[in-house]
């Protein structure tokens, strides 16, 4: 069955695969190193408190025979381990049953990760990361010519995901239809980078052009991922390009850049190289039949499963980054329906005054990439994805994000946790734990160029009100305002 193979789209595969690797490495990293403190045993949110409560029917994960923070360690670091020698090419040298394995390990300890990760893994880029992770597993190797119907499904992804974020668009925020959404939305964004603040201070006119090839990018160009070569080649090519546009002018975790992989797999390398006059790499094998017979059952099981999301894409109740099953396959997808106007930032400061007045001194701590100092420029860390500072981000726009974890994290701050500190830029009681520990809400805003030139400040903010109301060490039961 040679039709179920095309050997043109090797390189492209093992593009795709690579970039697969690099973002399985920066979520296990992420894991690693900010788990424990958001999630573990003695977490803002215990892992251990939520399997109490859940089946592991509804959340599949390892971690539901045994959670330990020591043994989340060694998974994290195993997935560390093993997407680093995937990146390095280890699935290409071995048998095609055992590469297919290795990408198999690192889809299921994923899974398990997010499937206990509660609100800190409630982003759509982990079930894209699950779903594109699972696919990885049946595209083969070097050494196997890839599956035309696996290569058919990473474009019906990549549809997905662009034309329902189009679509949330287009029936969301009325700003998207008058082409005005971006007179806000680089200021208010999540988590700006250094480039933001520039990007903010283009012409209106320019933000509308941007909206507009926002909209043909999203709405128009996913159609041609379906054409024949070369017209699909450019429509990735067009996506690509959008990608790093978003990526050079905010901090999405690994959203942009695993959205521009995806549409890697869809172009014609082999054309491409032989324009350039590039030698042709070695013709891999068919695929055998045991193989074959595999990728036909996923692909059936992925036409059954997107039924779901394809009802989703054109329903007026469009839902924006949904899984369907737990297992995160055949997700939908989108973001940014609706544009935050304002933007609110938590500010938590700490005093060592047992009972503050009017004279205690307050100390902020400081953030790793969310707004703090308005002298502080905006730092980059996509794709590496600080969760705590995009929740505290959600924090600002409702309190009721916050409920289940700011009280637990300023009881945190109160005893200096070693691990919640590590999630911080700046601890401003470096030798004793604060006595009591408040938030309040500010408004945020980018400075103008005049303002950035007199006073060096990034941005101008101006206090809103108490958010959460001063908490000493052993505080009565309290909630966010």
């Amino acid at each position: 069955m040679r039709w179920l193979t095309d050997p043109a789209y090797r390189p492209g595969a093992l593009i795709f695969q690579r970039g697969i690797a690099v973002i399985y490495l920066m979520g296990f990293l992420c894991a690693a190193y900010q788990f424990r403190a958001l999630a573990g045993e003695r977490g803002l949110t215990p892992v251990p408190v939520y399997l109490r409560r859940v089946s592991f029917r509804r959340a599949p994960s390892i971690f539901q025979f045994h959670y330990s923070d020591r043994f989340f360690a060694v998974v994290a670091w195993s997935g560390v381990a093993l997407s680093a020698t995937v990146l390095a090419g280890l699935a290409d040298v071995v048998p095609l049953w055992t590469s297919m394995l290795l990408w198999a390990v690192l889809w299921v300890l994923y899974l398990s990760i997010v499937n206990v990760g509660q609100v800190w893994y409630g982003f759509g880029w982990e079930s894209l990361l699950c779903e594109a992770g699972f696919l990885t597993i049946f595209l083969g190797n070097a050494r196997t010519a890839p599956p035309v119907l696996v290569l058919w499904l990473l474009r019906w992804l990549l549809f997905r995901l662009e034309f329902g974020a189009g679509l949330i668009k287009m029936r969301g925020d009325r700003c998207w239809r008058d082409l005005t959404c971006l007179y806000y939305h680089h200021e208010t964004q999540p988590m700006p980078n250094p480039l933001s603040w520039y990007f903010h201070r283009l012409p209106k006119p320019l933000h509308r052009v941007e909206v507009a090839a926002n909209h043909v990018t999203q709405l128009i160009v996913p159609f041609g991922l379906f054409a024949p070569q070369p017209y699909a080649t450019v429509a990735a090519a067009i996506v690509i390009v959008t990608q790093f546009w978003l990526i050079l002018s905010g901090n999405f975790a690994w959203l942009n850049w695993i959205t521009a992989i995806l549409a890697t797999s869809v172009v014609d390398w082999r054309a491409i190289a032989r324009t350039l006059g590039l030698p042709d790499l070695p013709r891999p094998t068919a695929e055998p039949v045991w193989h074959q017979a595999l990728v036909i059952a996923v692909t059936a099981l992925a036409v059954v499963l997107s039924y779901w999301p394809a009802r989703n894409l054109i329903s007026q109740r469009q839902r924006m980054n949904a899984s369907f099953n737990p297992l995160h396959l055949v997700n939908s997808y989108g973001a940014f329906g609706s544009i935050t106007k304002t933007r609110y930032e938590v500010v938590i400061q700490g005093t060592e005054d047992p009972e503050p007045g009017p004279d205690s001194e307050w100390r902020e701590y400081e953030f790793n990439g969310k707004p703090g100092d308005p002298r502080r420029r905006p730092r980059q860390f996509a794709p590496y994805h600080l969760r705590l500072d995009w929740m505290m981000w959600f924090a600002g726009l409702s309190s009721v994000y916050a409920e289940p974890w700011i009280v637990p994290l300023t009881e945190k701050l109160l005893q200096n946790d070693r691990p919640t500190l590590r999630l911080l830029r700046r601890n401003p009681f470096p030798d004793a734990p604060p006595a009591v520990v408040r938030a309040r809400l500010y408004r945020y805003r980018f400075t103008t160029w005049r303002e950035r030139r007199e006073t060096g400040r990034w941005w101008d903010r101006r206090l809103v009100r108490e958010y959460l109301p001063p908490i000493g060490l052993r505080p009565t039961a309290g909630a966010a305002r």
